[in-house]
């Protein structure tokens, strides 16, 4: 599903116009990332979770040379489906 259709199908389901339902995707989309910005959690009990995780630096190889070199850590987001939503798909 590309994000037009879920425009399409939030103005369906809420009655509302694809304006507003855009704006409401828009700040969901904007709350969850500001949320995992400052590294909190977002959980919808039976949908899942939305998380940062914490990658270690680490060694690594350039593929086109085989050149060694340091990876970075850094901070990634993570999603774990919750019981409902493992249900629903398989």
């Amino acid at each position: 599903m590309k994000r037009e259709e879920l425009i399409t199908k939030i103005a369906d389901d809420a009655g509302i116009t694809k304006k507003q339902a855009n704006a409401a995707l828009v700040s969901l989309l904007n709350g969850i990332s500001e949320s995992l910005k400052k590294g909190e959690k977002i959980t919808f009990v039976g949908f899942g979770t939305f998380s940062v995780s914490e990658k270690k630096a680490r060694q690594g190889i350039n593929p086109q040379t085989g050149e060694k070199l340091m990876i970075p850590a850094r901070r990634v987001p993570s999603f774990k489906a919750g019981s409902k939503l493992k249900e629903i798909v398989k």
